[in-house]
Parts: C-alpha cells; structure tokens; sequence
C-alpha cells in the first residue's frame, strides 16, 4: 500500500527535477526510520546517469519545494540519488539500458514465487527474456512480479 503522501511528494520532485533536465524515476519515504527518509531516485531525461553535482542541485531545490510546501511533518532525511544496482526495472527504457546485465525475475508460479536469475535479453509485450547459461528463457509478462538488477557471481 502507499503512503498518502507519496502522490503530492512525487508531484513536487517532478516539477522539481524537469527545469534541471531531469526526470524522477522513483520516490520512497522510509517512515520506519528516525528520523524519517524521502529517497528520490533521479536520471537525466535523455538517459545519462546523474552526478554529485545534479544530485546536489536537485537536493537544493528540492528541500527548498518541500519546506515551502509543508508537505511531511516533523524531522526528515532527504536523499537524492541515482538508478543503481538492486533497482527494480519498471520501463521499456530500463529493460533497453541494462540489457546483459544480470537480473532476478520474481514470478509467480500457481500458487507460489520463484525466482530466476540470468543475464537481461529483454522484454516485449508477452514476455521478458533472459539467459541461463546459454539458454534463453522467456517468461509471460504476466506472472513477473518484478525484475531486479543484481551484482554478478564470481
């Protein structure tokens, strides 16, 4: 379930990050800890990852859009950073940009979850493909849960 104050939060870092040529590619609030964490993954819109230098002006920006939106009450931590390893994969961008890389593809099987890990081939209407050492395995996009960049074995 999401947090109520996720929408607006998300609204705000998007009109936020669009000036700087950025788009947000997730937001969380972490309210289990203390003080609370906002976590804004970022990226520029023509793909490139971001850097200390984007990360802080978005930052900036940002707290300054929060405070004067008094959006989350009480003491928070405000976390700028970029789509990085342990990602979910969530747009046909994602599946294009990490292609080769390795994933686990969480599905549903009857009744329970498995997981499959292989290297990222990728996806189209019916499925998401990967490779298991040397075999292509093709999954009904229907049944994948999620899929998730993971640090290579070895």
């Amino acid at each position: 379930m999401s947090h109520p104050l996720l929408p607006p939060i998300e609204a705000l870092a998007s009109a936020t990050a669009a000036p700087q040529g950025l788009e947000v590619v997730s937001v969380c609030l972490h309210t289990h800890r203390q003080p609370n964490a906002l976590v804004i993954a970022l990226r520029h819109r023509g793909g490139d990852d971001v850097n200390l230098d984007d990360c802080a002006a978005f930052s900036q920006a940002m707290g300054e859009a929060l405070e004067q939106g008094d959006l989350l009450p009480g003491a928070y931590v405000l976390e700028i950073t970029s789509p990085g390893l342990d990602d979910s994969l969530e747009d046909d961008r994602d599946f294009r940009s990490f292609r080769g890389f390795p994933v686990r593809v969480r599905c549903r099987e009857g009744d329970r979850e498995t997981d499959r890990e292989g290297s990222l081939l990728g996806r189209d209407d019916g499925n998401v493909e990967i490779n298991q050492r040397g075999k292509i395995v093709r999954i009904p996009r229907p049944t994948v849960i999620e899929v998730r960049l993971i640090t290579p074995e070895g």
